[in-house]
């Protein structure tokens, strides 16, 4: 049985339960985030320097309000931040605005063109955070203060709109003879990202989530606070080498910006697209045609960005707007069971690392996993993450820290008893990627041991978990 435990649960609001709701007050701001140049862009296999930033990075705010109530979403340009920066955020934010733990909402956006605030191994946290783990954590609790800061009376509205085009499942099942081999020698059914044109390919192994949601913030005359997005899509890339960027979700929150007419307002309007469940998912459409000539850097980034924003500008059309919006907040622990090598494979792991033994060529990446085979072979036995749940009127946000397969997401809308509902990903931590069991059973680099560091159970898990806490916000 895994273990269950409540952290910091329903503080916000048991005091004054019954007490009738009070007109919503909002306030959004962002704080930037940017490194140095001459960090390691991460997200890939090497970690090329930084050599220009195009666009910089923020922590992006919301603060809503309801009398009773105080809630604030805060979300990161960044790959994954883990859980001890993120709490040390919190820690802050605590102090100096009064604000629990529990209420604070924190996530990252997965883009592939910044700086990581990551540790070495996400089961295992240093004793103390990194220069740069700390200037984010004290950013994050500015954007929280300024936003505090900008408290007013304010009205909310949810819409939703469907925009299938760019999203396509990066997981494929490939022809049987097909030889597929994980870094460890074990054979598999399917492979990320195949390449365009690859005649093993059959079709995609797991669903995709078209569901654009959002939350839109106005002021009680009308004039726009913030918008907050949540869609099930991978980062973009295509940025060039060397160089910084927040990817597609800064492109879309500058082009909402323009498209509500909300330049150049005081307080700054706050655009901003949060990572939906979007583990397996990409834009790589590779079953139809190649494309003919090679893409600009950040052009596909402005086409998807400019496509999500006209269908979010188009769906706000028709919004209807709330200026009493009950807020409510529950956060729970979940007690997990790592995953761990094979005496076999942290041999060969060692003597890889050592030089005694040389790569297989068949199978890829073979001596990064060896490091990381010894990360988990030296991380303890059991982790425990947080899992939150927000409720914004009749509207449910789950918050789970891995990078969550679609599935799941579909499966958390599906029986939540909040409609409607979305999940945000990497959010409060970063463990990695979150595979279905049905999906492990299939391999590829989602489910290898070290992408993956948690039980093979572990998304039904959550997803029971995360439908149980709606259940008791409702």
């Amino acid at each position: 049985m895994h273990r269950l435990t409540v952290l910091i649960a329903v503080c916000s609001f048991s005091v004054a339960l019954h007490a009738p709701a009070q007109s919503l007050r909002a306030g959004a701001a962002t704080a930037n985030i940017t490194p140095f140049l001459g960090s390691p862009i991460v997200g890939n296999f090497t970690e090329p320097p930084a050599q220009r930033i195009h666009d910089e990075l923020h922590a992006r705010c919301i603060v809503l309000d309801d009398g009773r109530t105080r809630l604030a979403f805060v979300v990161c340009d960044n790959v994954g931040i883990p859980r001890e920066v993120f709490d040390e955020a919190k820690r802050l934010i605590q102090k100096s605005t009064g604000l629990p733990p529990s209420n604070v909402l924190t996530s990252s956006t997965h883009t592939h063109s910044a700086t990581s605030a990551r540790s070495r191994n996400a089961l295992k946290p240093e004793p103390t955070l990194t220069e740069y783990q700390t200037f984010v954590a004290r950013r994050i609790d500015q954007a929280v203060r300024c936003a505090t800061a900008n408290l007013e009376p304010a009205r909310l509205a949810y819409g939703s709109a469907d925009e299938p085009r760019p999203l396509f499942n990066r997981r494929y099942k490939m022809k049987p003879g097909t030889e597929l081999l994980s870094p460890f020698g074990q054979p598999e059914l399917v492979k990320m990202n195949p390449g365009a044109g690859n005649p093993n390919v059959l079709e995609p192994a797991g669903p995709t989530d078209p569901q654009i949601s959002f939350l839109s913030v106005q002021s009680a005359n009308g004039r726009p606070i913030a918008l907050l997005a949540n869609y099930s899509l991978h980062y973009i890339g295509g940025v060039g080498n060397n160089t910084i960027s927040a990817d597609y979700f800064a492109a879309f929150a500058d082009r909402i910006q323009q498209l509500l007419g909300a330049d150049r307002l005081d307080p700054p309007f706050v655009g901003i697209l949060s990572n939906g469940t979007s583990g397996d998912v990409n834009n790589i459409n590779v079953l139809g045609p190649r494309l003919t000539q090679r893409l600009k850097p950040f052009e596909q980034i402005h086409t998807i960005a400019n496509m999500l924003a006209d269908d979010v500008y188009k769906a706000h059309q028709s919004i209807q707007f709330h200026d009493t919006v009950p807020l409510k907040a529950l956060t729970r622990e979940l007690t997990l069971k790592t995953r761990k090598p094979t005496p076999e494979m942290l041999d060969r792991a060692k003597k890889l690392l050592a030089g005694t033994v040389s790569s297989d060529p068949k199978r890829p990446h073979e001596e990064a996993y060896a490091k990381r085979i010894i990360d988990l072979a030296d991380s303890p036995d059991e982790v425990s993450i947080p899992l939150q749940t927000f409720r914004v009127g009749d509207v449910g946000i789950a918050a789970i820290p891995f990078e969550v397969f679609t599935q799941s997401g579909l499966d958390i809308k599906s029986r939540s008893p909040l409609k409607p509902t979305f999940t945000i990903e990497l959010a409060n931590g970063a463990y990695g990627y979150l595979p279905t069991p049905e999906q492990h059973a299939l391999g590829g680099y989602e489910t290898w041991l070290g992408t993956n560091k948690v039980e093979i159970q572990t998304a039904p898990k959550i997803v029971d978990a995360i439908v149980q806490m709606f259940e008791d916000l409702k």
